[in-house]
């Protein structure tokens, strides 16, 4: 009888938190060094990701010496023009070094490690496993195996940015998460920031 899957270990795992937009919404400004509760947002996704990942990389294209003071590489992305989470994401896959690469955005402070532990915990044999709310991908949240980063290349490379789509032709693990709408709350603008009680 076949022994059931193991779940990948921290050391199987970098994480990457995105944080190489534009900020378009919150005036320009870089949305991870932004504070929120007297913290930048970025921290929050650091320390969602601590409990689970052997390493750590950030996504900027801005503000980079400031990111890199946390202690972990920082990766611009390999398109100009701000080409958005796709491009991130494939800065994440070519700088990882391990065999599973566990991204999230900067901008959702209330996201925690139980979420990604899901993801974690769901992949089995899949190349992908993304957050599912209300029968529809969370595609900012996604576990991806270091070998589809030629597909998404090819995909950037086609003029295709389109980060739910990509990830749907993965055929990922889909991970329920409709208990915890919280994790997915993410801060768009200064207003949302400000008027986001405790």
């Amino acid at each position: 009888m076949a022994q059931p899957m193991q779940p990948p270990g921290k050391q199987d795992i970098t994480g990457l938190v995105l944080a190489g937009g534009r900020g378009s919404r919150m005036g320009g400004l870089d949305k991870g060094l932004v504070e929120f509760r007297g913290r930048p947002l970025v921290e929050y996704a650091l320390d969602a990701l601590r409990p689970v990942a052997g390493a750590i990389l950030i996504s900027a294209n801005r503000h980079q010496d400031r990111y890199a003071a946390y202690g972990w590489p920082v990766v611009g992305d390999p398109l100009p023009g701000y080409p958005g989470p796709l491009a991130g994401l494939l800065a994440g896959l070519e700088a990882c070094e391990t065999p599973l690469l566990l991204a999230l955005p900067c901008d959702t402070p209330f996201a925690t490690s139980e979420l990604l532990e899901r993801l974690v915990g769901a992949l089995g044999e899949a190349r992908a496993a993304v957050p599912v709310r209300g029968g529809r991908l969370e595609p900012a949240f996604c576990l991806l195996r270091r070998e589809v980063r030629e597909n998404l290349a090819g995909r950037l490379a086609a003029g295709d940015r389109r980060l739910g789509a990509w990830l749907a032709s993965l055929e990922p693990a889909r991970v329920a998460c409709d208990d915890h709408p919280e994790w997915f709350a993410n801060m768009n603008s200064l207003e949302e920031l400000e008027d986001e009680q405790p």
